[in-house]
């Protein structure tokens, strides 16, 4: 084999290890550069039956990109942007870039690739693809499955798969969950195939964006500010992300401005985009209704002012990262949730999540995420294995009332490794029965991303 297989143990640990705080080291790892060389390795790994994880920039939060057996095949040196397609409005990529490489690319053309993780600085095409990423922008514009137009899987025998959405508009062969392979891949997480391609939809750039920092008294009237702007017709946001008062105060200590609304318990960033002047004073309207002080909101306007409210967000996750690395040693780890309920459930689900969470003795969440859709992020800081074993008994409670309420245990990160244990609370026997059956169709000896989602 032309790729040569990194087993020094010092290069294996550089791989052992992805933002969920999972370790596992795998017995080798492979680096390809292109297509062919992903068809070389896996043809091999199918010659000796080794297991191989596939892993991108390794920002997972459920441990779906750590091998704990096995080989690790690292895309980060497939990160070539193939074309771009002005006329088609569409970006040919290989699954190493990342999404704010891709971003830079498309901007010369008026372009976007729309879904967008917070973290588009650190997260690759391959991995959004894996898990249907998403981000902010997804209540305007639905997650990455609706954006990924065609793409190439390397299959576990090593095999070349070309899937592209069909272009009909009505479709009526068969069962609906065979129509349109593109799907299967889509949040397979490594399972069925690697993603050597992708061709991607990509959207023009709105002529006008207006993004507001709005803080309320409390999380009440935040949440219920949420609903009201999802629902009125006075405004149309692209996002609506929710920060409880401890986000809140990493996003002020992040900007180095302790006086903004210091006294508030709540803080709404929203996004309005569109071709003419955003509805400023109805934006100001409504959250006045709600409690808003219009001297605490703040605007954030133009390309400069937006991108630092993202990096004002993505302050949130990199603080827990920061506050877990202490204890990762002791078998601690950062925790987060991911699950959803229907938007007007949201504020009862997140008092019934916490109250929960009290009664197991799990100290109080830092809370922040996409309100909009009715998905926060509850996340905790694991001193230990112990705690770690506290907060999943307590966190397996809440996703049972969740999907009580018509919730999943999963809106955007994927399943992975660490909440496989909890695919059943939602997914019926039946359910899980396809799954497996079309994972044995691609991969009968089951060598691709041991341990995710099955």
């Amino acid at each position: 084999m032309s790729t040569t297989l990194l087993r020094d143990p010092s290069a294996l640990e550089a791989y052992a290890r992805d933002v969920s705080g999972l370790r596992g080291v795998p017995e080798a790892v492979a680096r390809p550069e292109s297509l062919d060389e992903v068809v070389e390795i896996m043809r091999h790994a199918a010659s000796d039956h080794a297991c191989v994880t596939a892993a991108g920039a390794q920002t997972s939060t459920t441990g779906a990109s750590v091998a704990m057996q096995g080989w690790l095949l690292s895309t980060r040196a497939m990160a070539r942007i193939i074309d771009i397609d002005a006329a088609t409005r569409t970006a040919r990529v290989e699954p190493g870039v990342l999404i704010g490489d891709l971003q830079r690319a498309c901007a010369p053309f008026g372009l976007f690739f729309a879904p967008d993780p917070t973290s588009e600085e650190e997260s690759s095409v391959g991995g959004a693809i894996a898990c249907n990423a998403s981000g902010p922008r997804t209540l305007r514009y639905g997650a990455t499955r609706s954006h990924v137009r065609a793409l190439t899987a390397v299959l576990a025998d090593g095999s070349r798969y070309d899937a592209r959405r069909p272009l009909v508009e009505k479709n009526t062969v068969g069962y609906q969950l065979a129509h349109d392979p593109v799907d299967w891949f889509v949040g397979s997480e490594g399972t069925i195939g690697i993603v050597a391609e992708a061709e991607l939809a990509l959207l023009p750039v709105p002529a006008q964006v207006l993004g507001l920092g709005v803080p309320f008294a409390d999380e009440a009237r935040a949440l219920a500010f949420i609903v009201a702007a999802r629902e009125t017709p006075a405004v149309a946001p692209r996002c609506l992300e929710y920060f409880d008062v401890e986000s809140f105060g990493i996003v002020r200590a992040e900007m180095g401005d302790a006086s903004w609304a210091p006294t508030a318990g709540a803080m709404v960033y929203l996004e309005e985009a569109g071709d003419g002047e955003p509805p400023l004073d109805a934006w100001l309207a409504l959250a006045e209704s709600f409690g808003a002080n219009a001297g605490d909101v703040r605007v954030f306007d133009g390309e400069q002012a937006l991108r630092e409210a993202r990096r004002l967000r993505h302050a949130c996750p990199a603080a827990m990262h920061e506050r877990t690395a202490p204890y990762l040693a002791q078998g601690g780890r950062r925790m987060s949730t991911d699950w959803a309920v229907p938007p007007r459930l949201a504020a009862h689900a997140l008092i019934e999540a916490r109250t929960i969470c009290a009664a197991h003795g799990v100290p109080a969440p830092v809370v922040y995420g996409h309100l909009g859709n009715g998905h926060p992020h509850m996340n905790f800081v694991a001193r230990n294995a112990d705690e770690v074993r506290t907060i999943e008994r307590a966190l397996a409670e809440v996703l049972r009332m969740i999907i009580a309420m018509g919730g999943t245990v999963a809106a955007e990160h994927g399943i992975g490794k660490i909440k496989a244990k909890w695919l059943s609370l939602q997914a019926n026997g039946r359910q899980l029965a396809l799954m497996r059956a079309l994972k044995h169709e691609f991969d009968p000896e089951g060598r691709l991303a041991p341990g995710n989602i099955l």
